[in-house]
């Protein structure tokens, strides 16, 4: 009872500092489910639907596509949370390249990360620009590679999560990688059965 009257007290002066006051609320301070505080408004890029509910997910993938991190954004912005991601791939495996999407677009974040790998593709937000270095078009088309993976992660668990806290949250997110990632190793051990079978 005491978690609802407080945010009720929330939500009131909430409403009376937009609605009064006219002020702009902080993205931080909103609130998009009281019985979820933790949800977010995430912004699709797309016309239908334009924006969901839910909890925002930056996930980092090797070149056989399996899963080394998925991790939730908090708020925080594109190339501020890969500048805490970095550290740790670059720690655990030795990275030749990384590709983002524009989302991730920073000038000094792409210099920062030139120094520790020879490739940074990160595509500049506004018009497509041409690019003629060797290998750019294949690695640039890596995080569309990654969409599907997002894709097949909401179908290990990911759609939709039935324990309605930030922890069972994370909990699905560990499953559902893990699930991820097996699966492809056994269609990978699969096809290698194969071909030794076929020799």
């Amino acid at each position: 009872m005491c978690y609802y009257r407080k945010m009720l007290t929330k939500h009131i002066d909430l409403v009376e500092r937009r609605v009064v006051d006219g002020e702009q609320i902080p993205h931080q301070e909103k609130v998009f489910s009281v019985f979820q505080p933790w949800t977010e408004l995430i912004k699709k890029g797309k016309r239908h639907p334009s924006v969901e509910f839910g909890k925002n997910l930056a996930i980092t993938s090797d070149q056989y596509h399996l899963v080394l991190e998925g991790e939730g954004a908090d708020g925080r912005a594109a190339p501020e949370l890969l500048e805490d991601i970095a550290p740790r791939i670059t720690e655990r495996y030795s990275v030749q390249s990384w590709s983002t999407d524009k989302g991730f677009s920073h000038q000094q974040l792409k210099a920062d990360l030139a120094e520790e790998s020879p490739k940074v593709i990160m595509p500049k937000k506004g018009r497509r620009t041409a690019e003629a270095a060797p290998g750019f078009r294949r690695l640039k088309n890596q995080p569309s590679a990654v969409e599907s993976n997002i894709n097949e992660l909401e179908h290990r668990g990911l759609d939709r999560c039935p324990d309605h806290t930030l922890p069972g949250f994370k909990r699905y997110v560990g499953l559902a990688v893990t699930a991820y990632n097996l699966q492809k190793i056994d269609r990978q051990l699969r096809r290698q059965r194969r071909k030794r079978q076929a020799a």
